[in-house]
């Protein structure tokens, strides 16, 4: 895990996400290295350099996080999009203090409070790289974690959660097709659902 999300004051993580940080409340220069490193997603390199050190000037930002993840992922790193995943996590825990997860959330909080939001969408995507990588049990607790915080499905981690059980019945010997247990569902030529 990154030093400065080691080092991360409850109070920086706070500000943080105060007043919809998510993607605003940056510093210019930040923002500038951000867009700049987008502008040369061709050169890897130099935009990945430029990615890094918007991170270091706002370590407790999720905006530079976002924005490496997505180089790391659409880059086909999986491992470190998952990396940087893990430090939003606990930038995003940071913020939300040590009793968020003794209840779930509310319905308010899961659709306006952004550090919930985050917290929630970092779990699921953690929860579908682990997949991707083959890291089954990993991905079996984050969306378990997922779904004692989001009982009623809101954000669609059920579906996940049924990629890994088809996946890992997939697995066993005498499997069976796994789509063949499901309905198909279509519309026929009168517009009634079959």
């Amino acid at each position: 895990m990154n030093a400065a999300v080691v080092n991360l004051g409850l109070d920086d993580a706070l500000d943080a996400f105060g007043a919809g940080a998510i993607g605003g409340a940056v510093s210019p220069e930040v923002d500038a290295l951000i867009k700049e490193a987008g502008l040369k997603r061709d050169q890897s390199d130099e935009a990945l350099a430029l990615l890094e050190r918007a991170r270091a000037l706002a370590p407790s930002h999720p905006g530079p996080l976002i924005a490496l993840y997505r180089f790391h992922f659409y880059g086909h790193a999986l491992d470190k999009a998952r990396a940087v995943g893990e430090d939003a996590l606990a930038i995003a825990r940071a913020a939300l203090g040590p009793n968020f997860g003794d209840q779930p959330p509310d319905d308010d909080a899961l659709r306006h409070d952004p550090a919930v939001r985050f917290y929630l969408f970092t779990l699921k995507g953690l929860a579908y790289l682990s997949l991707r990588l083959g890291d089954f049990d990993e991905a079996r607790l984050m969306l378990a974690a997922l779904r004692q915080l989001d009982p009623k499905d809101h954000l669609g981690g059920a579906l996940l959660s049924h990629v890994l059980a088809r996946r890992e019945a997939a697995d066993t010997p005498d499997a069976v097709d796994p789509l063949s247990a499901y309905p198909v569902r279509s519309w026929s030529g009168n517009g009634a659902k079959l």
